[in-house]
C-alpha cells in the first residue's frame, strides 16, 4: 500500500515511528515543516513528498489539526482513503481499545479509567489526544485508553473500541465542524461500529445521548452527573473500567475497584484548589473551555467568585451561565483577546473588569492582585471559556501562569492529595 502522512508535529511524527516499527513504508509532507521535525521524520528512513500527487496513494494518514476540507485532502480523496492516528492503530495493532469523546470530561476520564485498570494489575496506557498519541502508546498495552476528540473521530472508518465511552454533547468548535449538529454527529462516530459484544458506557442524565445510544446493540452501562466534575468523571471511569473487565472476562471485586477510585490522582488543570490568596481559595480549571464544565466550575467554586474569563472565543453559549454568575460570582476578570467581549453578557450581574497587560503571565499577575483588592473572602476562579493561544501556548501553560503568579503575590500553595 502506498501511505502519505500529512502533518508532522506531535501525532504526525508518532504515526511515523509507528509505521517505522511496524516496517510500514510511507512519505511524508506538511504545509509547513519545521527544521526538527524534518530531521527525525529522515531519520527514520522516510522521504518528503513535496508535491503530492493523488494517483500515487492508497491511503492518506492526516494529524488532526489538519482541517477535513484542507484543498490537498479533497484533491487526494477521489483516489485514497482519508484516515486518523486513531483508525492506523486500530487497523495495525491487536491492542483492545477502549475509546473515549465528550464535549468535556475527557481526559480526566482517560487517566482515571487508566489509573484504576492499573490498579488492577491490567496494563493500561493512556493515549490518543491526551499525550502521548495512540500509536506511541498502542503496542505495548495490554489495552490501551484512548481520548479521542471530535477532530479525531472526523477521520475513522472501521475503528471499533471494546469499550465505548460518551461523556457529554454540548457545543464546542463550531469554526471546525459548521454546526453544533454537525459537531455532535462527528463525536457519535464513535458508536457507528459497535456490536453486541461490545460495551458502551454513556451519560444517562443527557437527553441527546439516551436518543443516541437507543439504536445500539452493544451492552450498555449508564452513570449518572454527579455535582462536581471530577466526581462524574470517576463515576464514568469506574463504569468503562467495569465494562472492560466484564467484556474480557477477567475477575475483579468491585471493592477493588472503588478502592482504586478513592486513590485517582489530581489531573491538573481541571478544577484545581491550587493555594489560597489571603482569605480567597484560588481554582485552577485551564481545560474549562465548554459551557458545561465552566458551568459546573461555577457551581462548586466557594462563593463569591472572582471569575477569571477569556481567550480566544470557541463560540460559546454564554447566555446559559446568566442564572449561576447571577448567584455565585461578584467580580468577571477578563483576559485575553475576547474576553471583555464575553463578560459584557454578564455586566448586568457582576461587576465586569477588562485585564490590560503586556503577557499572559502578567495579566494573570494582574487578575488575581485585583481579585484580592474587590473580595476579602470566596474564590478565585481560573475557567476561561476560551482557547488559550492568544496569550499562552496551550491550557497548562495557562495554568502555569495562574500558580505562578499566585506565588508572586504571595499566596500560600497548596499540594494536593491523592483522594
Amino acid at each position: 500500500m502506498n501511505r502519505l502522512v500529512f502533518g508532522l508535529g506531535r501525532s504526525g511524527l508518532g504515526v511515523l515511528r509507528f509505521l517505522h516499527s511496524h516496517g510500514l513504508s510511507a512519505r511524508y509532507a506538511a504545509d509547513h515543516i519545521n527544521p526538527q521535525d524534518h530531521r527525525i521524520a529522515e531519520q527514520l528512513g522516510f522521504i518528503e513528498d513535496s508535491r503530492p500527487a493523488s494517483e500515487n496513494y492508497d491511503q492518506v494518514i492526516v494529524a488532526p489539526g489538519i482541517p477535513i476540507n484542507h484543498p490537498l485532502l479533497v484533491a487526494l480523496a477521489d483516489s485514497a482513503q482519508i484516515i486518523g492516528e486513531a483508525e492506523l492503530a486500530f487497523l495495525e495493532s491487536p491492542t483492545p481499545l477502549i475509546g473515549i469523546t465528550g464535549t468535556a470530561g475527557k481526559t480526566s476520564t482517560t487517566l482515571f479509567t487508566t489509573h484504576i485498570l492499573r490498579s488492577l494489575g491490567r496494563n493500561a496506557i493512556a493515549g490518543g489526544n491526551v499525550d502521548p498519541p495512540l500509536v506511541d502508546v498502542v503496542d505495548e498495552a495490554e489495552v490501551a485508553v484512548v481520548e479521542l476528540s471530535s477532530f479525531q473521530l472526523e477521520r475513522i472508518m472501521l475503528f471499533h473500541p471494546r469499550v465505548a465511552v460518551l461523556l457529554n454533547l454540548e457545543t464546542d468548535h463550531l469554526d471546525r465542524h459548521g454546526s453544533l449538529e454537525n459537531y455532535h454527529r462527528t463525536k457519535l462516530r464513535l458508536l457507528r461500529n459497535l456490536d453486541s459484544q461490545d460495551a458502551l458506557v454513556y451519560n444517562a442524565g443527557e437527553a441527546r445521548i439516551l436518543q443516541a445510544v437507543q439504536e445500539s446493540t452493544a451492552r450498555r452501562y449508564p452513570f449518572e452527573p454527579r455535582r462536581s466534575p471530577r466526581n462524574t468523571n470517576l463515576e464514568a471511569a469506574y463504569w468503562a473500567a467495569r465494562a472492560y473487565l466484564d467484556n474480557t472476562g477477567l475477575l475483579f471485586s468491585d471493592g477493588a475497584l472503588k478502592e482504586a477510585c478513592a486513590t485517582a490522582p489530581q489531573v491538573p488543570g481541571r478544577f484545581e484548589m491550587v493555594g489560597h490568596l489571603d482569605g480567597l481559595s484560588c481554582y485552577d480549571d485551564s481545560i474549562a473551555t465548554r459551557t458545561n464544565a465552566v458551568k459546573a466550575a461555577l457551581e462548586a467554586a466557594p462563593a463569591p467568585i472572582a471569575w477569571i474569563l477569556g481567550g480566544v472565543d470557541k463560540g460559546a453559549d454564554l447566555d446559559v451561565l446568566r442564572p449561576v454568575v447571577a448567584n455565585r460570582v461578584e467580580l468577571v476578570l477578563a483576559i485575553g483577546r475576547d474576553g471583555e467581549r464575553m463578560a459584557r453578557t454578564f455586566a448586568d450581574l457582576a461587576e465586569v473588569l477588562g485585564i490590560e497587560a503586556t503577557s499572559g503571565e502578567a495579566a494573570m499577575e494582574k487578575a488575581l492582585a485585583t481579585a484580592r483588592e474587590r473580595l476579602s473572602q470566596g474564590s478565585v476562579l481560573l475557567a476561561p471559556l476560551a482557547a488559550s493561544f492568544d496569550q499562552f501556548a496551550n491550557y497548562r501553560a495557562r495554568g502555569k501562569a495562574f500558580r505562578e503568579a499566585l506565588v508572586r503575590l504571595g499566596g500560600k500553595a497548596w499540594i494536593p492529595s491523592f483522594s
